[in-house]
């Protein structure tokens, strides 16, 4: 009877350790993992959604564009406010397919801080402000915080244009992991760089016009909606000047 009852207390105390075991493997959710996915939302629309914590790496749940209703202006006024580095749409009519047929492309100045697109006539077609990077000159190496120039006549390529409203980055800056990139990120082709865009600025809409970024080109948020939405296009040329480029005789 002893035996019997000696058994059964070992088999307990074996049976306890193993529950406690299997417990203790179980991975167990974090608050820090809670409060990553309730960081600062794209926009007031979205703040109710449940965002899941995302890398620059790309989306998971994208959040859908609102439609942006941009009016064209006139000739004067588009002078006015171009001079006054605003966003200005000349002709709202256009559509990428309209934009692609007619051989629309892109040209960022960095001396005077925008981003232009242009018909295949050279006409203007809209203009928005933009902010560059950090460090000035050509991009040398990964890291350097320097926006990337294209060659005279071998502009760069848009290679890919990406739902973005979910990426997350950390500047190192004490925010942590945040939204930064706007809804859209034009993906470029720049020969011996890689991960360089067009982007949106969630986050960091302050620091447009200006010198911040670490080599992409932002826009204000509703700006990048716009320039996908009536311009952008697969296989569009993109030139980015050099420092001291000023406007081009045609661009005068």
């Amino acid at each position: 009877m002893m035996k019997k009852i000696f058994a059964i207390a070992v088999a307990c105390v074996l049976g306890m350790g193993l529950t406690a075991v299997c417990q203790d493997a179980v991975p167990k959710p974090t608050k820090k993992r809670t409060e990553q996915k309730q960081q600062v939302p794209y926009s007031k629309k979205d703040r109710a959604a449940t965002l899941a914590t995302q890398s620059s790496a790309g989306p998971d749940t994208p959040v859908a564009a609102p439609e942006q209703k941009t009016e064209s202006v006139d000739q004067g006024k588009s002078a006015a406010l171009v001079k006054a580095n605003k966003t200005v749409v000349v002709d709202n009519t256009f559509t990428p397919a309209k934009a692609k047929a007619s051989g629309a492309f892109i040209v960022i100045s960095k001396k005077d801080l925008n981003l232009r697109v242009y018909d295949g006539n050279k006409q203007l077609l809209a203009h928005f402000p933009c902010c560059l990077s950090k460090n000035k000159g050509n991009k040398q190496r990964r890291g350097d915080m320097k926006t990337p120039e294209s060659p005279e006549g071998k502009p760069f390529k848009i290679t890919a244009i990406q739902d973005a409203s979910t990426w997350r980055h950390d500047f190192k800056d004490g925010r942590g992991s945040i939204k930064a990139y706007g809804h859209w990120f034009l993906r470029l082709l720049t020969p011996g760089h890689s991960g360089i865009g067009i982007h949106g600025s969630t986050n960091n809409e302050n620091s447009v016009p200006g010198r911040a970024s670490e080599g992409c080109i932002r826009l204000r948020d509703q700006d990048i909606i716009t320039l996908k939405q009536k311009f952008a296009y697969v296989g569009m040329s993109v030139i980015i000047k050099s420092e001291t480029q000023g406007l081009y005789p045609w661009e005068k």
